[in-house]
């Protein structure tokens, strides 16, 4: 089937709070990525996204500015960070935790869930949870007055504006929070040496092997020069869903029989490819193009096409291509990623 390969967040509409916003894609507007939705959030210095949980793994990359955040383990343990643009956080589903822009301007970043239909109305919310539940019970849990629940807010908070808080350091001494670190839920990608590069790109590969917490979500970083590709390859473990950052690109992908489609991306769009089905995309642009590889998966995998022809009996691949002796000499060995 030709199904849908192209969506931008730009058509979504906006949720507009006081302190930030929200929009997302998932299975209403992109129907064929059934596996992974994204989320793209705004907040200002101080406001909060309000404690919550979901009921999908949240993996995030920060665009813009750093945030905040904290997470605690079902066994109590609370871990409290902060984490700049370019850079990873991983919250495994159904622990409870929170983040919050910081000074001076505040953070964007993108969410990506491992539930194509997951939707950002569907959070669990600390707030709705208090006011959904009788006072004398939270008053028994707590160990409180019924009174004093009249203190809690009428509505959900979802996105609010706070005060910005003072140094990480200073958070962790007042909660006894151990800090944050790669090992368990962020992942300083800005540091990583590129897991391949050349003259035409790079591309980081961040998985259950290198980031041991991100176990049902891997991903690539990739940049493609000015002229360059991302080579012909398919994904025999999951399906592909993309976040174009920067630049200008254009993907091609083929469907059996005799099919393809052919699809122009920028900054803020997303791309989908069915698992196995192969692809291509080239940056037809003059400056960096910068996008994301997501995949409901604990690894990242995938097949290349000249490295496959390279690896095969010549007369096989002459059998098949017509290609010449000569010419499947000129084929470069190995997996090349970018081109």
């Amino acid at each position: 089937d030709l199904v849908p390969i192209w969506y931008s967040f730009d058509l979504t509409k906006k949720r507009v709070e006081e302190g930030g916003w929200t929009h997302e894609v998932n299975t209403t507007v992109l129907p064929s990525s059934k596996d992974i939705a994204g989320v793209n959030m705004r907040l200002s210095a101080g406001s909060y996204r309000e404690l919550h949980w979901h009921t999908a793994d949240e993996w995030a990359y920060v665009l813009y500015g750093t945030a905040r955040v904290t997470l605690m383990q079902p066994d109590g343990t609370l871990f409290i960070g902060d984490v700049s643009a370019g850079n990873i956080w991983l919250f495994p589903a159904g622990f409870p935790h929170s983040i919050q822009g910081l000074e001076p301007d505040g953070t964007e970043f993108l969410l990506v869930f491992n539930q194509g239909s997951f939707s950002e109305d569907g959070t669990f919310l600390i707030s709705e949870w208090m006011k959904h539940t009788p006072h004398e019970v939270l008053a028994k849990n707590l160990g409180l007055e019924p009174s004093d629940a009249n203190l809690l807010p009428k509505e959900s908070l979802y996105i609010f504006p706070g005060t910005a808080p003072g140094s990480l350091q200073a958070d962790i001494s007042q909660t006894g929070a151990k800090p944050m670190n790669p090992s368990n839920y962020i992942f300083e990608a800005t540091s990583m040496t590129p897991t391949v590069s050349n003259k035409n790109g790079s591309a980081k590969v961040i998985d259950s092997r290198n980031f041991p917490s991100s176990k049902k979500i891997a991903a690539a970083i990739v940049t493609v020069k000015p002229g360059g590709m991302r080579e012909m390859h398919w994904h025999p473990l999951a399906s592909e869903w993309q976040f174009y950052i920067s630049g200008k690109g254009r993907m091609t992908v083929f469907f059996p029989v005799d099919n393809a489609r052919t699809m122009d991306f920028n900054a803020n769009d997303v791309g989908f490819v069915p698992s196995n089905s192969p692809h291509y995309i080239e940056n037809t642009g003059d400056t960096d193009l910068v996008f994301l590889e997501m995949f409901a998966s604990g690894e990242f995998m995938d097949v290349s096409l000249s490295q496959w022809i390279k690896q095969l009996p010549p007369r096989m691949v002459t059998e098949h291509l017509n290609f010449s002796k000569e010419l499947i000499d000129k084929i470069p060995a190995g997996k090349r990623v970018i081109v």
